[in-house]
């Protein structure tokens, strides 16, 4: 390349053929970087639309693979440049070293983040709760797990705190089912109360099989805490069905004259 430039270039240019060598060695490195990140972006992606891959796995590698190609064009332009590699590499070795023990937290949560994508709990798309916080998993990055609740807002969850938690999951099963209590007057007809419980649970948005229950789950002193069970057709709409099902199970014992009991406080005068 250097006899063509020399050739072409007038004289006066020809003291600029090193510094030209250079910048073009420094566009190629960086083209092919970016043709080898967009073809294999690509080859992911028809993978995943072909099933042939788990979209999950599929996000990661590709993060996993941009910031490796960064880095290798990033040392190969500094070699282009002139600058010693070698003992580059070495000072980034002891500065990667550094940063280890001092980025303890960061580095558990890109394990982790390894961890989720083998054991895979879940996949991008699945509707998740962690620690409390329900929603749709949008992403795994290498830091945190991206999930986006009902309201619109983006939960990033450190991946150390998913592995290290109870994650549930409601979509690994065609139908999901609710569980909703409530608690009435120790003394009222349990079975009536059961009957006004399941009424409530019958029609559009639930499932007729499997059937919907009403088991009691505590007897207390003073009332008896009733568990309503019932199966819904779309997971998606867990929250508001939940919702909608406590008020109406509500409303259906207060319309039927059912006692539910309330904290009481009782003044004595001395």
């Amino acid at each position: 390349m250097e006899e063509l430039l020399r050739s072409v270039l007038p004289e006066g240019w020809r003291g600029l053929v090193p510094l030209i060598e250079h910048g073009v060695s420094v566009v190629a490195v960086v083209l092919v970087c970016w043709l080898a990140f967009t073809a294999l972006r690509r080859v992911l992606h028809r993978a995943v639309a072909r099933d042939r891959i788990d979209r999950t796995a599929a996000s990661f590698v590709e993060t996993v693979v941009r910031y490796g190609l960064v880095a290798v064009a990033s040392i190969a332009v500094l070699s282009q440049m002139g600058v010693d590699t070698s003992s580059l590499l070495g000072s980034v070795g002891i500065l990667g070293l550094t940063l280890g023990f001092a980025a303890r937290d960061a580095l558990s949560n890109v394990i982790s983040g390894v961890f989720i994508l083998w054991d895979r709990p879940f996949v991008i798309g699945d509707l998740i709760e962690i620690e409390g916080q329900y929603g749709r998993v949008d992403r795994i990055t290498m830091r945190s797990t991206r999930v986006v609740t009902p309201d619109g807002k983006m939960l990033a969850i450190p991946n150390t705190s998913v592995v290290n938690t109870t994650v549930a999951s409601y979509t690994n099963f065609p139908h999901l089912r609710l569980d909703v209590p409530i608690a009435v007057a120790v003394d009222e007809d349990l079975a009536r109360v059961r009957e006004l419980l399941l009424s409530v649970c019958a029609g559009p948005g639930f499932l007729d099989t499997p059937k919907a229950v009403a088991v009691v789950t505590q007897l207390n002193d003073y009332n008896v805490v009733f568990e309503l069970r019932a199966w819904i057709e779309d997971e998606t709409q867990h929250i508001p069905m939940r919702l909608a099902l406590r008020e109406r199970m509500f409303l259906a014992l207060r319309d039927a004259g059912i006692r539910m009991p309330y904290e009481t406080l009782e003044v004595r005068g001395a």
